[in-house]
């Protein structure tokens, strides 16, 4: 069995990340998946959450807007609506974004469903850059 698998995350504007990985854990809309070198042919729909990428024992996440997920047991490939790494994060806009987000949430005039993603976007983008500055 191969010990790694290839990733590729594209969106609408470039590739945003592509190499050969060891492992990939992502939340779908269903709940969390672990995707290993040879895994079963899989599609699912991707939450607004960090996707964990392992590769030789160290741990980078990414931050995912939703999308789709294929699984191939030798490659990985997701459409994704936006995915940042954590150096392209920018921590400031992304703190201002979250309580714009949560002044509208307060507002009872505000479109609430379209608040609410953009509160978890906001929150998943500090989450990632937060994990860069731990590691």
């Amino acid at each position: 069995m191969a010990k790694t698998i290839r990733l590729d995350i594209v969106t609408p504007e470039r590739m945003a990340y592509s190499a050969e990985v060891s492992m990939v854990i992502a939340r779908t809309t269903a709940g969390d998946i672990g995707i290993l070198p040879g895994h079963a042919a899989l599609i699912a729909a991707l939450a607004i959450w960090p996707l964990r990428v392992i590769t030789e024992g160290e741990e980078m996440q990414i931050s995912m807007c939703g999308g789709f997920i294929e699984v191939q047991p030798e490659k990985i490939t997701i459409l994704a609506n936006c995915a940042e790494l954590a150096e392209e994060i920018d921590v400031e806009r992304a703190t201002t974004a979250k309580a714009r987000a949560e002044r509208r949430l307060q507002a009872s005039d505000s479109d609430i469903a379209r608040a609410e993603v953009a509160l978890k976007r906001a929150i998943v983008r500090l989450k990632v850059a937060e994990h860069k500055h731990k590691v």
